[in-house]
């Protein structure tokens, strides 16, 4: 059990908590949630440890291990892979290295075979022979294959450490694990294994996740933070959005009975009191007044963008044919003899384990990559717009974001292209803010504004959650829903593709293609290929870092 006793911290004169009590008890998984802001991370990092508070104090039961998603990802890059998960529990990895470096002496004296004895016996009440088979496991389980395992953390590619750090902090069953974003640069074969784990885990878990699917599938219970205060609700993130929703109604309605008490009251004083005969009942009615207190309801501090695509022209019924594409990049084929018809209704998911290849599918479609074989062709009345997975140039110059915007405009008027923004959240003196110093979410939201204000019938986004928060990624969802055009995506978001999607093209490691009409979950559950698979990635080359 770990608590939060009359916690309250300030950055500056600003207090970010102010006297939060709270009780993480074992057997529950915690879903932290709250807007961009609000002091998710801040809170698991004064849990922790790592932040001290400025009142108050964190409580654990004492003998209790505590195991941290750690957020650098070059922290290890000399150690194995291995070294690394097994670090999980730094005292199992301690005696492992005091063990081997005793065995290693020449001179191995009787006092080494006593110290070696003791810490044999810490081992084996550790589990310490099952230590890296149990590694091997979560490794396995997370995507990376048997033969990194052994392999140096510098050589690994972006995605693949960061797998390696959750699979340290899921190392030895902690007793309380604290996960700052677990599912970020994680495939949803990589989610959905986690899923299960945190289902099947018996201590405590804290997680912050902007992931809907997630915190609905692995939750008890949701904290919610908002206005320096931590608000404890029973059930997974639905639960919590009906029961907060409830409470809204509830306090409204108890205060429109209020304000009909008080008017009923305020006109019987009115009228009576300076009648004598009625004057008691009017003094009574004056003491009753004074004690009716509305409820106050503080409007959330989330904010929910606007997300409206409109395609400026309807689509016609040729959208898209793609004819035996093929691409090899660095000696692997990542796109072998690919082929499939878009039709004008469609909006199709690209999931699995090879990111490299829905990346590379989608530079082709936009020319910006040309394929060694094959080729593809737009209908005429189609027009494209494109969220890439790395938008870095984009952000490259000195624009303001309005005139940023402006550049891609078909209409030349400010108030038009500020209209775009405002429905993004960027209000006022926002849009003067240079696009190079924009942090990840802001980045994506001016992306965003940049597809909604182009008009176009066919979307193309890869991997467009990264860096939005849940508010944003709802709006995102529901902008996708409702879009009338076409789309090509990839996304982590389990619960955006399941209700977007409704075709599922997977490409394989070998760079083939499973093509299905059907939902993400349909596909998930009774398509043989995608129950028999394991996660691709042991000859895929992930380029993000």
């Amino acid at each position: 059990m770990i608590s939060a006793n009359n916690v309250t911290y300030r950055v500056g004169k600003k207090a970010l908590f102010e006297d939060v009590n709270i009780k993480f008890t074992e057997g529950n998984c915690y879903g932290i949630i709250g807007a961009n802001g609000a002091g998710k991370s801040t809170f698991l990092k004064i849990l922790s440890g790592e932040l001290e508070t400025t009142n108050g104090d964190i409580a654990m039961t004492p003998g209790q291990r505590l195991s941290v998603l750690e957020q650098d990802h070059f922290k290890y890059e000399q150690y194995t892979v291995m070294d690394v998960v097994i670090m999980g529990n730094q005292r199992l990895y301690d005696i492992m290295k005091e063990k081997d470096a005793l065995y290693a002496k020449e001179d191995f004296s009787d006092e080494d075979g006593i110290r070696a004895s003791e810490l044999e016996g810490e081992f084996a009440e550790m589990d310490g022979w099952e230590a890296e088979s149990n590694a091997a496991t979560l490794l396995n389980g997370l995507g990376i294959g048997t033969e990194l395992h052994y392999s140096l953390m510098s050589s690994l590619n972006g995605s693949d450490k960061v797998k390696v750090l959750l699979a340290r902090a899921l190392f030895g069953s902690p007793d309380i694990l604290l996960l700052d974003e677990p599912t970020n640069h994680l495939d949803l074969d990589a989610i959905a294994w986690l899923e299960e784990f945190l289902i099947n885990f018996e201590n405590t878990v804290i997680v912050v996740s902007h992931d809907r699917y997630f915190l609905n599938k692995v939750c008890t219970c949701i904290a919610d933070i908002d206005y320096g205060k931590i608000q404890l609700y029973a059930g997974n993130y639905d639960f919590w959005y009906e029961s907060s929703q409830l409470l809204i109604r509830q306090m409204k309605e108890a205060n429109k009975k209020k304000e009909e008490k008080i008017k009923e009251l305020q006109e019987f004083i009115s009228r009576f009191s300076a009648n004598a005969s009625k004057s008691k009942q009017a003094t009574s009615r004056k003491r009753a007044l004074e004690k009716i207190e509305l409820d106050e309801i503080k409007p959330s501090s989330r904010k929910y963008p606007y997300i409206d695509f409109r395609p400026d022209r309807e689509i016609g019924n040729e959208v898209l044919e793609v004819k035996n594409l093929s691409k090899t990049i660095d000696g692997v084929k990542v796109l072998d003899n690919i082929s499939f018809i878009m039709n004008h209704d469609d909006k199709i998911a690209f999931v699995g384990g090879n990111e490299q290849a829905k990346t590379v599918l989608f530079k082709i479609l936009m020319e910006e990559m040309e394929p060694d074989e094959g080729s593809f062709k737009w209908g005429v009345t189609t027009s494209r717009a494109y969220f890439p997975k790395d938008y870095t140039a984009e952000f490259d110059n000195d624009y303001t974001i309005a005139d940023w915007l402006m550049g891609y405009s078909p209409v030349d008027d400010i108030t038009y292209v500020r209209g775009f923004l405002g429905r993004m959240l960027f209000a006022g003196e926002d849009g003067v803010k240079k696009v190079r110093v924009l942090s990840g979410g802001e980045k994506v939201r001016c992306l965003l504004s940049k597809m909604m204000i182009s008009g176009a019938n066919v979307l193309i986004f890869d991997e467009p959650t990264n860096h939005l928060d849940m508010e944003s990624i709802t709006a995102l969802n529901n902008g996708m829903i409702k879009f009338p055009g076409v789309e090509l995506f990839s996304c982590r978001d389990h619960q955006l593709v399941q209700t977007t999607a409704n075709r599922i093209m997977e490409i394989l490691p070998d760079g083939t293609l499973i093509d299905k009409m059907t939902t993400y979950d349909e596909y998930l559950a009774n398509d043989e290929l995608a129950r028999k698979r394991t996660v691709y990635t042991a000859n895929v080359t992930d380029t993000e870092e």
